[in-house]
């Protein structure tokens, strides 16, 4: 076991700096923009710029690493990544923030998809799972361990700035230092909704609910907690908690869906994350306690309810579309990325600070009346013809290539064929090698 991992440390180090610097970046800005008196609807805007940048990332980046190979794109958005966060901290402004946040995004969808692409090249069929395991362990420690090091220091500084764009740049080295092979073309998924929306119609609308909920959430969560009077270290808490109870919530959930109706299971989970809503709402600024148990209780729901979606529509899906119809639903819960967070930053700016959890609160009832009318009149699954559950990370920085990783290896063999780009595989000979890098 160990002696298979040796080579794929590089790409585990490289994922955990990025990984590392994205969870500093994403906490200091929302913190930092607050103490700047920046409204909450412009720091909404933060998210969606965020969100529009991942997914353009996720779809035009095969085309990039087809043109430049992999090492070259990695680097650059590395670097370009660690630019933004600079440029994040010498111009403090809306304006400025915006459109830098979505460079960001781009350029983190694009890094992750070129590590994944690494990883998924040296998984076998013996391997693959537990790499995927590892892979998401260390995402998910090194997001944690990005937001909880901003309690070690003062937000209204440049060192958490600099300390993100320091890491951005550690993140190229061991990929660029490692002698791994260069890997096939990067995995390529077109959003087709018709498609979707035949496969599992509750599918496609409970991932836009949930990325509405969810990013609007991750986005807003820490001007939340500031504004109910937490300290530093509280919000730093406060947006690591869900996290955290999300992945533990995730084996039980699991088992609960391979055994009952997974839509069952899904409209469960969305009436608690309803209550966790309205007790945000009418008790939530009732101390740091209620705070982060309710933030467990709702990281807890909104967290695991992704990873049933995505087993439910590929319960429907035929033999060898499980990367298309994967990868489709990860764009549809982008384009709710998109617009939740714009939406609870400006209910947050004209109805007040709990109008965030009103957001969140509106999209999870949208979503268990939609569960509700499926369940009435569309037939469950037969139980033989149910995949099994798999836990998967974060959908916001899961990409087409998290995927792929996370496919066995008769599923990414039937996909393969159809969603990899061939014709644009550069040719070696044009490649850096180590030496040149």
């Amino acid at each position: 076991m160990v002696k298979s991992l040796l080579p794929l440390t590089a790409l585990l180090m490289g994922s955990a700096f990025l990984l590392f610097a994205g969870g500093v970046n994403s906490l200091i800005l929302p913190i930092r923009g607050e103490a700047e008196g920046f409204s909450a609807a412009a720091l909404g805007l933060l998210g969606t710029g965020w969100a529009i940048g991942y997914v353009a990332g996720c779809l035009r980046t095969p085309t990039l690493v087809a043109k430049v190979g992999h090492i070259r794109a990695f680097g650059a958005m590395c670097a370009i990544a660690a630019i933004a966060v600079l440029m994040s901290l010498l111009l403090v402004t809306p304006w400025v923030w915006v459109p830098v946040r979505a460079l960001s995004g781009f350029c983190f969808a694009a890094a992750a998809m070129v590590v994944e692409s690494w990883l998924n090249e040296r998984a076998d069929a013996a391997s693959r799972g537990r790499i995927f395991g590892i892979y998401t362990m260390v995402n998910l420690m090194a997001t944690t361990a990005g937001q909880m090091v901003l309690t070690l220091g003062d937000a209204s500084g440049f060192f958490f700035f600099v300390l993100a764009a320091m890491v951005y740049c550690l993140a190229l080295l061991p990929t660029a230092i490692s002698a791994t092979t260069t890997p096939r073309p990067l995995t390529q998924v077109s959003l087709n909704l018709p498609a979707l929306w035949k496969n599992s119609p509750i599918a496609v609308f409970a991932v836009l609910m949930v990325g509405i909920s969810n990013a609007s959430f991750g986005t807003l969560a820490a001007v939340y907690a500031a504004r109910i009077g937490l300290p530093l270290t509280d919000i730093a808490l406060f947006a690591s908690i869900p996290i955290l109870a999300g992945a533990i919530m995730q084996l039980p959930v699991g088992i609960a869906s391979d055994r009952y109706d997974r839509r069952v299971v899904l409209l469960g989970i969305a009436v608690l994350a309803l209550v966790a809503d309205v007790l945000f709402i009418t008790v939530g600024d009732a101390g740091p306690l209620v705070a982060m148990g309710l933030a467990a209780l709702f990281g807890a729901t909104v967290f695991t309810m992704y990873p049933v979606i995505v087993a439910h529509a590929n319960d429907h899906a035929e033999p060898g579309s499980f990367i298309q119809v994967s990868g489709g639903l990860l764009l549809v819960y982008g384009v709710g990325s998109i617009v939740g967070p714009s939406v609870a930053g400006f209910a947050m700016t004209s109805f007040g600070t709990s109008s965030l959890f009103l957001t969140t609160g509106f999209a999870h009832v949208l979503l268990i009346l939609f569960a509700i009318v499926r369940i009435r009149f569309a037939p469950a699954v037969a139980p033989d013809d149910k995949g099994a559950f798999q836990a998967a990370p974060l959908a916001r920085i899961s990409t087409p290539e998290t995927v792929a990783l996370a496919a066995d290896q008769e599923e990414l063999e039937a996909d393969q064929p159809d969603i990899v780009d061939q014709v644009g595989r550069p040719d070696p000979a044009d490649m850096p090698s180590v030496d040149e890098t």
